[in-house]
């Protein structure tokens, strides 16, 4: 077996991940990898003898094994809370709210930026907010007061055009990622932190923090009132901050393979990934709460998942498996 490294030495940092461990997967397949757009790995085909299938980056899908439809339906939180309610699958519920008059007359009322404020205050004026079709973390946060609602719907809708409200849960968070039946991997998510130095604040340390989030394209953190007066403490060198809120790998947070205590996680995630037709599925639950009295609860269901965690797992093994799975599904090997 080749080494991954390879595949990915004198790529630059915007280049896929995904278009490496394609190349890297045909290598190992005995398939033709082409790419098509100059080198920068959006677009590229993977030939066997007799069929060609092309992948690109982007909102492109890098599971064509996922129906449209599916893959669709799961990438709307609001939608995806409801098949998964309807199959008996705990979810974090919440309610759906656009943030833009455009197409209002294409939907049922109680849905506006109105309406949202109305269903915070039957939240007790806090809630987790996230955007309903959003990704990688971006402007997924707590909001603790109207005020800080409203700040919310004002900066995402310039990006935006819809958002999830929920009422704010917490327990361990897990990814079950499943191809068919199958559990590839779990692993627990952490929340991102900062570094002390000796020398900056918190608050100074989450400024350079939060350029390096907005050059990778997403929102900045956003703390709540009672972390407020803690940002102006110094942290002595080494020592680590828990940035509270999100915990995607994009957005800073840190992923490691460990497996829930229960199977009945691993259970769970099967019946939503069956329950939104999906062969190749990361199921982000709640699991291990406080003595175990908290339901396992589905967060969301992510049908275009990110595999970086395996490369930095060094289990360059699963991420041919994950490929050749696609490989298989769409005809380039035989099953």
């Amino acid at each position: 077996m080749r080494d991954l490294r390879e595949f990915r030495a004198g790529k630059p940092r915007c280049y896929p991940d995904q278009t490496v461990y394609a190349e890297y997967a045909c290598a190992e397949s005995g398939l033709v990898f082409r790419d098509l757009d100059g080198g920068t790995g959006l677009l590229f085909s993977v030939a066997s003898q007799t069929r060609r299938i092309h992948f690109g980056a982007g909102r492109c899908s890098w599971y064509p094994q996922n129906n449209a439809t599916a893959a669709r339906l799961a990438s709307d939180k609001y939608f995806t809370s409801l098949i998964l309610e309807d199959a008996g699958v705990a979810t974090l519920g919440g309610e759906y709210f656009f943030l833009h008059e455009r197409h209002r007359a294409h939907r049922p009322a109680g849905h506006e930026c109105e309406d949202a404020v109305r269903y915070f205050t039957t939240l007790g004026a806090t809630a987790f907010v996230k955007p309903l079709s959003g990704s990688r973390g971006d402007f997924a946060q707590v909001v603790d007061s109207e005020a800080s609602l409203l700040r919310y719907l004002g900066e995402v809708s310039k990006y935006y055009d819809s958002i999830l409200m929920q009422k704010v849960a917490s327990g361990t968070e897990y990814r079950v990622f499943l191809l068919d039946d199958e559990v590839v991997y779990t692993a627990r998510k952490y929340p991102p932190s900062v570094v002390g130095d000796g020398v900056g604040s918190i608050r100074e340390l989450l400024t350079t923090h939060n350029t390096a989030l907005q050059a990778r394209g997403l929102s900045p953190v956003s703390l709540t009132a009672d972390n407020a007066t803690t940002l102006d403490a110094v942290l002595p060198k080494g020592e680590r901050w828990e940035i509270p809120g999100r915990m995607n790998l994009s957005a800073g947070g840190m992923m490691v393979l460990e497996a829930p205590r229960s199977d009945a996680a691993l259970t769970l995630a099967r019946k939503a990934a069956r329950a939104l037709d999906l062969r190749v599925a990361a199921v982000d639950l709640f699991a291990d709460g406080d003595g175990d009295q908290q339901p396992i609860r589905v967060i969301e269901v992510n049908a275009n998942p990110s595999i970086r965690l395996l490369e930095g797992s060094n289990r360059s093994d699963l991420i041919l498996k994950i490929w050749h799975h696609t490989f298989s599904a769409t005809g380039l090997l035989g099953v």
